[in-house]
């Protein structure tokens, strides 16, 4: 059926290893999923675990025996793009402040643009200066670093963590894509993938998770190759793989009761897409907890969402909207008898998240409350524009929709399981959706809209961003587009200035910026991945089912 309004809330990929993945139809019987049986593995887990274990204390040891400044930042960036830098934290860290504190010269473009990359990221101030030094006299980049491919590709990502302001970032990424791109037929593998990835994403914007089976196939291409490492990442990420899976056919138990239970036929039934969504926030073992809670929201927002895209009358979507407000499950007789079983299943899943968590955790189940809430209240306001035929100014239909965009209400629910980071000074910054978040809500709301608006319009759309931008403004398609895509470019920016202005929130501003992140995955090149599911299906398969060979 259309949708109104494409919000943001699961990758639309279908799951080809299960039973249920098919949406469901209305009047058709739920069926419980099936995963496949994986591929065997030939050495039993505890012997995995074991040998990742005594790995691990041979790459902690690199820490100390790299001296250099250049060998620590090239075992960071390793580790990062192999998806292992969740196991050296600690020593991550003090690698970084250490980078940070010493004086650096180098002339090599790379390392000069690694080391900025890397310290950004990690929320270390580093001054766009450092690239002066390749400049000609009239200020632009030197012609001359075109003959360094790889600097010029570390180039063309550092600069994509540029903040507001810093101009001459966008000029280096115009740049650098323009002969990256004209020298990619004689780039030889694998820096020839590298260089294809980071044209399409590039690497600050890549989930590194979800790059990482890549990275691992090239990685023993590289002059640099450690054996060591190498076999650290293919172990843990199959045994995280099966971490994966597990948790998977639990979720899918849940999920395919909760539907049977509410019974609302013409919602999306998406479970697996919903558990990988989530995943791309958290994938690391000790994240278990938030991980199942943010995909328990996942499945709660969407059938609340296609409620009011695809069924709810405005009368109805009045009262649906009127006894999530209220939140007490008395409020049940204001509904129309095919929402009570929804309504009772929302109180009665907050109930479990609240019973769940410690004692000094309980207080979160609060502030998702209130997200939830706010939510509701912005697709009521979406739902009353649409009966009534109106357009909203751009302004006005921004405030709204970059709620309804979804990502502002899931992050703070995403914060819900997680450890003693969370703290309630975090809560009260995702609940007040700014900076990082709320431009976590424009990156999702903006590509979705011109994703949606290249391909077409459902009868049943609200008024897009793009529509109210041209009805006010009187302007061409075209012009429109350009403001949101500049408009996505500066909430990356706003973003990146995070990292630097909530240095505490640091790890939680990381979290958020891989929910930004994940947007990507759905809409790169405008093209709307989510109605359009087979796009992200064979990523799924990469990631739950098939196994690295060790």
């Amino acid at each position: 059926m259309p949708h109104r309004r494409r919000t943001l809330l699961l990758p639309a990929p279908s799951a080809p290893w299960l039973d249920a993945a098919a949406p469901h139809q209305a009047g058709a019987p739920f069926r419980r999923p099936r995963l496949r049986p994986p591929k065997v593995y030939n050495t039993s887990e505890d012997c995995m675990r074991v040998k990742a274990q005594k790995l691990q204390e041979d790459v902690q040891m690199l820490f100390q025996t790299f001296t250099r400044v250049v060998q620590k930042m090239n075992l960071i960036d390793t580790l990062q793009r192999l998806g292992i830098d969740h196991l050296f934290e600690d020593q991550i860290n003090t690698a970084m402040n250490e980078i940070h504190e010493k004086e650096f010269n180098s002339c090599s473009l790379y390392d000069v643009a690694l080391r900025f990359r890397l310290l950004r990221e990690s929320g270390l101030r580093v001054s766009p200066d450092v690239f002066s030094k390749f400049k000609g006299k009239d200020g632009s980049l030197s012609r001359d670093i075109i003959s360094e491919p790889r600097g010029l590709l570390s180039l063309y990502n550092a600069a994509y963590l540029s903040i507001p302001g810093e101009s001459e970032l966008d000029e280096a990424v115009i740049f650098a894509r323009h002969h990256l791109e004209s020298m990619r037929s004689s780039l030889n593998y694998p820096f020839s993938e590298q260089v294809k990835r980071n044209l399409e994403i590039p690497l600050p914007r890549t989930l590194k998770r979800l790059d990482a089976p890549y990275y691992i196939a090239e990685y023993q291409q590289e002059k640099a190759y450690n054996p060591t490492i190498l076999e650290l990442a293919k172990l843990d990420f199959n045994l995280l793989q099966r971490l994966h899976q597990e948790e998977i056919k639990a979720f899918c138990q849940w999920g395919n009761d909760l539907y049977e239970e509410v019974r609302l036929t013409y919602s999306r039934h998406r479970i697996v897409e919903c558990y990988f969504w989530s995943y791309t926030e958290y994938h690391e073992r000790h994240y278990g907890d938030a991980r199942i809670i943010l995909a328990k929201l996942l499945v709660l927002v969407t059938l609340l969402d296609d409620t009011f895209d695809m069924h709810a009358t405005l009368e109805e979507g009045w009262k649906l909207n009127e006894a999530i407000q209220r939140w007490d499950e008395s409020a049940i007789t204001l509904l129309p008898e095919y929402l009570k079983g929804y309504f009772v299943r929302l109180m009665n899943t907050f109930r479990e998240f609240e019973d769940e968590l410690k004692p000094d955790h309980k207080y979160r189940v609060a502030y998702s409350r209130k997200a939830f809430q706010n939510l509701c209240k912005h697709y009521q306001q979406e739902s009353e524009w649409f009966h009534s035929s109106h357009i909203p100014s751009f302004e006005d239909h921004v405030k709204c929709s970059v709620i309804s965009a979804g990502t502002p209400t899931l992050f703070v629910g995403s914060l819900m399981g997680m450890g003693d980071e969370a703290s309630k000074e975090a809560f009260e910054w995702a609940i007040g959706c700014t900076d990082a978040v709320r431009a976590c809500g424009e990156v999702a709301r903006f590509m979705d809209d011109l994703a949606s608006f290249k391909h077409g319009k459902n009868k049943l759309d609200v008024a897009s961003s793009i529509e109210s931008y041209i009805n006010q403004h009187h302007c061409t398609d075209e012009v429109a587009m350009d403001v949101l895509d500049n408009l996505v470019e500066d909430a990356w920016k706003t973003t990146n200035q995070a990292r630097f202005d909530r240095g505490a929130l640091l790890p939680l501003v990381n979290r958020v910026a891989n929910l930004t992140k994940s947007m990507t995955l759905l809409f790169r090149n405008k093209v709307d991945r989510y109605t359009f599911s087979h796009g992200n299906k064979d990523r799924i398969r990469q990631q739950f089912i098939d196994p690295i060979p060790l």
